[in-house]
């Protein structure tokens, strides 16, 4: 008797969950969000199956979910297997032509079709695409040192708007095209939060390996201005790396993404709570 009581307070507690998220689901349905995906929820099938079952459910409620993915531990896995021998300036490695190879068919290949299979898995319909495709992302090299490592100067957002009419859920690979036709490997939080801003998404997230941006008393703040993360960039509170996160939301905002969320992707459900709870996760960047 005591058993069953408990069962019926956790589904009670379970429908409550559900009735309180309708509001939620009302005010982003047909929301574009563009998820930047990598660290934890990559590393284990456990964590990427739940990851894949969130987006499903985001598309089963008219959210148009967009996955952009990074992959750095599996391409230095690989190139170590092949033994390409890679040059570093100032600790970043250089990509040329024989590393690109190995990095596109990774992210291309085994990384994003993973994550692809994974949601489709789950009941929903996603392909694999990369930045070359349909010249998604045109780059100029980001430093001429470290090769072909690419600077998104152009990106056209049409293939992937076309996919998410159609149901489908893009999951992109961080890869882009040059001028002449070379194949550039760009950072994948650049990549996401280029996409965001030529969709206009109205959500950018950000999943990462820690809670949020923090502030000087360690705790994770909830909301933060431009003004908020220069002063605590200038103070040196936002450092190592969280500062190219924030960069790269700036510039989001700035492209007309409506509002970024660094989060952590090794809590369970991250996006769910993030979007259909009052309390939301992580911290929240606006202009």
């Amino acid at each position: 008797m005591k058993k069953q009581s408990a069962m019926n307070r956790d589904w009670i507690a379970t429908a409550r969950t559900l009735s309180e998220a309708l509001p939620y689901m009302q005010r982003y349905s047909g929301a574009t969000v563009v998820i930047k995906l990598g660290g934890h929820a990559m590393g284990s099938d456990e964590g990427m199956a739940s990851f894949a079952r969130d987006v499903t459910l985001m598309r089963q409620v008219g959210i148009n979910p967009v996955i952009v993915h990074g992959g750095g531990p599996m391409i230095n896995e690989m190139l170590d297997k092949l033994g390409v021998v890679s040059e570093f300036v100032g600790g970043k490695r250089v990509t040329d032509e024989a590393t690109v190879k190995v990095v596109e068919m990774v992210l291309s290949g085994q990384v994003g079709k993973r994550i692809v299979q994974a949601i489709n898995q789950q009941g929903g319909r996603a392909v694999g695409l990369s930045g070359k495709d349909a010249n998604m992302i045109v780059c100029d090299p980001s430093d001429p040192k470290l090769g072909l490592v690419g600077e998104p100067v152009e990106v056209d957002p049409s293939l992937i708007r076309q996919m998410s009419d159609a149901g489908v859920i893009p999951v992109v690979a961080p890869l882009g095209t040059g001028r002449e036709g070379e194949t550039f490997n760009i950072n994948g939080d650049t990549a996401a939060g280029a996409i965001a801003a030529a969709l206009k998404a109205d959500r950018l997230l950000l999943l990462t390996d820690v809670a949020g941006v923090k502030g000087a008393d360690g705790e994770v703040l909830t909301e933060l201005t431009s003004d908020d993360v220069k002063n605590l960039t200038e103070e040196g509170i936002i450092a190592g790396g969280m500062i190219p996160k924030t960069e790269t939301a700036m510039a989001a905002l700035k492209g007309g993404t409506r509002a970024v969320v660094i989060l952590d992707g090794r809590a369970p459900n991250a996006c769910l709570l993030e979007l259909f709870t009052e309390h939301g996760a992580g911290s929240m960047l606006r202009l």
